[in-house]
């Protein structure tokens, strides 16, 4: 299998990201590429168009920002290897309340207007779908990519009232593939702070009370 990790940037990363990435456990054949542009979107494009022309057999995001274990992209790879289409690790925001970098709800309705809502809690027990992601660790097969550009002509281009990530998602949707989640991938955000699932509970139980 062949993997493109993809790593949208501005002139510096993270040096905690550095670190994962080093450490991180290559499976089968992996090539990592840095696109350096101020517009996030034109760089996943590119990125997306690379894994097409180069052949990879799956396209795998990490934002510079992201902190990851060793064994994730033998983990997500395993999930393309099942036959799954898209996979999130899961991660969270860098500000209070901390919610994951989920969404429940992603569509549009019979108007036309986008209708988008975050993931307040996290379903129990294991894989579970979601409405959309970011994209800050998310590994996509190459067919859902060729399968895009044919019946949109561009994968991360934002919409009216969404980002690039969010587009993509909606354009997989409208597609039939599925997004989703291994919450047992797990990520931290680094910010001032990084933040990972602990501080998320710990924000949510303050909150309840």
């Amino acid at each position: 299998m062949k993997t493109l990790i993809a790593v949208p940037c501005m002139d510096q990363v993270a040096a905690p990201f550095a670190q994962s990435l080093a450490s991180l456990e290559r499976t089968g054949d992996v090539v990592i590429g840095f696109e350096i542009s101020s517009l996030i979107y034109s760089a996943r494009n590119n990125f997306a168009k690379k894994a097409i022309t180069e052949a990879a057999d799956a396209l795998l995001f990490f934002d510079s920002d992201m902190t990851f274990e060793p064994d994730t992209l033998k983990r997500m790879a395993a999930h393309m290897e099942a036959g799954l289409d898209i996979v999130t690790g899961l991660y969270f925001k860098r500000k209070t309340p901390f919610t994951p970098v989920l969404f429940s709800e992603l569509r549009r309705d019979e108007n036309g207007a986008i209708h988008w809502k975050d993931m307040s809690d996290l379903p129990d027990g294991g894989m579970f779908e979601v409405e959309g992601c970011g994209m800050g660790c998310c590994m996509i097969r190459k067919d859902v990519l060729v399968n895009m550009l044919l019946n949109f002509r561009t994968w991360f281009t934002p919409l009216e009232g969404l980002g690039e990530d969010l587009a993509f998602c909606l354009r997989a949707r409208q597609l039939g593939y599925k997004i989703m989640c291994d919450p047992s991938i797990k990520l931290g955000h680094v910010g001032q702070i990084t933040v990972d699932e602990s501080l998320w509970r710990a924000a949510a139980a303050q909150r309840r009370g």
